[in-house]
């Protein structure tokens, strides 16, 4: 059966979408264990209570291969010590589906990382678009001193392994702030890369 056509309108300063058949947001206790500096975090959620560090508004016409799954991400300004406010990051639990992340508002970076290790970062600002290709386990980090808006769009069976970066203790890199002002990619001392076994698994994920 069709399907009718459906259209939702951006609000780029605000981060939200008309329409949305899902919300969720993310606070500063949901991210405990992410950061470096666990003291700064502590110190953090302390002074500023639980904010919110940012919220996903979506719209789900379904479930099955073919389909598309797309929405809004609204990420405050922030830092937990000399590390920016981050996404949990995931992997797509069906690793051969891409996604892209459109920019609306502010200045962010898409940190990408394969099952072998392997970093690239793609800076995303206003009408930059980052396509993130199948097998990228990627997250969103704002650099900047505004809301980081972006639209992002997924086949709607791709589902989220979140756990792949908490199995390795993070993420290769840590995305710091620098001293003159920029970022800079910092080794994660607690890093596990993944067995030959486990890379081969992620690469086996397909429908």
């Amino acid at each position: 059966m069709l399907r009718e056509p459906v259209s939702n309108n951006v609000d780029p300063k605000a981060g939200g979408m008309s329409g949305h058949t899902g919300r969720y947001e993310k606070r500063l206790s949901d991210l405990k264990g992410l950061y470096a500096d666990e003291a700064a975090h502590a110190a953090l959620l302390n002074t500023l209570g639980d904010a919110v560090v940012y919220d996903v508004e979506d719209f789900r016409p379904g479930s099955a291969a073919g389909d598309l799954i797309y929405g809004v991400t609204r990420m405050n300004p922030g830092r937990v010590g000399s590390e920016y406010f981050l996404t949990r990051g995931h992997i797509h639990a069906q690793a051969d589906r891409p996604e892209i992340y459109y920019g609306q508002q502010g200045r962010g970076l898409m940190q990408l990382e394969s099952p072998e290790g392997e970093t690239r970062i793609v800076e995303i600002g206003p009408q930059t678009i980052c396509y993130v290709p199948p097998y990228w386990i990627h997250r969103s980090i704002n650099i900047g001193e505004e809301d980081l808006v972006m639209v992002f769009a997924y086949p709607s069976d791709s589902g989220q392994d979140y756990g792949i970066i908490e199995n390795s203790n993070g993420m290769r890199h840590r995305v710091m702030a620098g001293s003159d002002g920029g970022w800079v990619l910092v080794e994660n001392p607690a890093y596990r890369p993944r067995t030959a076994d486990i890379i081969e698994t992620i690469m086996r994920k397909t429908a």
